[in-house]
């Protein structure tokens, strides 16, 4: 099938850096290896972007110096970089239409010169920010896509992680309907692609132009051999990797490892900081846990990838993940994942490769966990098979090419090239407008 010539919105996308911005990134390099893809980039991203030399047809640069040195300022001596907080999202909303503004009046004429076939916005993934291209574009001439997008995860009961963490301003997030542009977004957008089974319900009134795609992917270098060699009487390898804070709930890891830890059955890593990290250490000696416990702190992520190839099973609790990146890596690697059946990580992991915890409340799921990894210290032919079979899942569902080729699906069907792609989500969740 022929290229399509795409005008790709990304303002923030960078190959340096981590979360959406890598992630934006990653998705747009892998859509340029089948497609012509003008890049629309913020000043902030252009020498990154051209220094990782992908085959972008070009590079557009919106240029707003005032604005960028505003939100610039605002980041850092507002919010202190905490890219967690909501607030920071709804913060967000003015310097985005702005973004997607100036990216209109310098683009106009070459779209409707016919230089372009379809216009794909990627980033911001939050459904929460709307975009004026869709109403520009409403009567052509080429169609406007949206997505993959993700957020919108309900608060819920039963965990003081949580508690500890929500925010006021998760009680307004609805509001965001009633926002200028925030109708005519997915009213005129030719297709919405949605990265969850949240976002995929959360959108169920538009289910004729709907499709699930995977937030997060990765690169198929990573999808190599398995070079362990585990035997029955090697202690198990656990891992946790992420931000130590209240959400990612790595307190309830520890406590699940904590019989086998304590009878020498296993060691476990930690990789991350945070706020919670002081207190995740007093857990461990009040478990008698400590020695079998190393807190290591941010590595590269080339170290990360090495310590999930060394590990069996990652331990990955958090109970509010869009996305999570990092179980695809450990999918990759070889890691057997155990998560929470929600958000991100409830929609990837499936019991051929893995294991999904219901969130019902604390006590259940760490006991719940605990029996998983019971289950795995006795049976290494079953954590093997399981391995394996995640390494095959990850080689063949969750590279960025396959990601790209889903994507490229969707857009073909925009644009009348090809047949409706059928892409639903892993569960199908029932929402208010359902």
């Amino acid at each position: 099938m022929s290229r399509l010539r795409i005008l790709l919105l990304a303002p923030g996308c960078s190959p340096e850096t981590i979360s959406m911005p890598y992630v934006t990134y990653s998705h747009a390099a892998a859509l340029a290896q089948l497609h012509d893809v003008a890049l629309v980039v913020g000043s902030p991203s252009e020498d990154p972007v051209r220094r990782a030399k992908a085959p972008f047809r070009s590079i557009e640069v919106v240029r707003m110096p005032l604005i960028e040195r505003i939100y610039a300022w605002s980041l850092r001596w507002i919010f202190k970089y905490n890219f967690y907080t909501q607030v920071l999202t709804a913060f967000g909303y003015p310097f985005s239409l702005a973004f997607e503004w100036r990216a209109w009046r310098q683009l106009r004429r070459r779209i409707f010169a016919g230089e372009f076939d379809v216009v794909l916005r990627i980033m911001p993934m939050t459904p929460s920010l709307p975009s004026p291209f869709a109403f520009f574009l409403r009567k052509g001439p080429i169609p406007f896509v949206l997505g993959p997008l993700n957020g919108g995860l309900p608060w819920l009961p039963g965990f003081r992680q949580l508690e500890n963490q929500k925010e006021w301003i998760a009680n307004l997030r609805n509001l965001y309907r009633y926002l200028p542009f925030a109708r005519s977004t997915y009213r005129h957008a030719a297709a919405i692609l949605a990265a969850s089974s949240q976002t995929y319900a959360e959108f169920a009134g538009y289910r004729g132009k709907l499709f699930f795609v995977p937030e997060p992917g990765i690169a198929r270098s990573l999808c190599f051999g398995d070079s362990r060699c585990p035997g029955p009487d090697v202690k198990l390898e656990l891992i946790f990797v992420g931000g130590l804070v209240p959400l990612k709930a790595c307190d309830l890891a520890l406590r699940a490892a904590a019989p086998l830890l304590r009878s020498d059955l296993a060691r476990f890593t930690v990789v991350g900081d945070g706020p919670e990290r002081s207190r995740l250490e007093e857990l461990a000696r009040s478990l008698g846990i400590e020695k079998g416990i190393s807190f290591a702190g941010w590595l590269s992520h080339a170290e990360v990838l090495r310590l999930l190839r060394s590990a069996d099973i990652f331990l990955f609790p958090s109970l509010r993940d869009n996305g999570a990146g990092v179980v695809f890596e450990a999918l990759a690697t070889g890691v057997v994942p155990v998560v929470a059946d929600f958000g991100g990580p409830g929609d990837i992991v499936h019991s051929e490769v893995g294991y999904k915890v219901p969130l019902t409340n604390e006590s259940e799921f760490v006991s719940q966990m605990e029996t998983i990894l019971t289950e795995l210290a006795a049976n290494r032919d079953l954590l093997n098979r399981l391995r394996e079979q995640g390494m095959s899942y990850a080689r063949e569902r969750l590279t960025w090419d396959a990601k790209a080729q889903s994507t490229t699906r969707v857009l073909n069907w925009a644009v009348r090239r090809g047949p409706k792609p059928d892409l639903p989500p892993p569960k199908m969740l029932c929402h208010s407008n359902c």
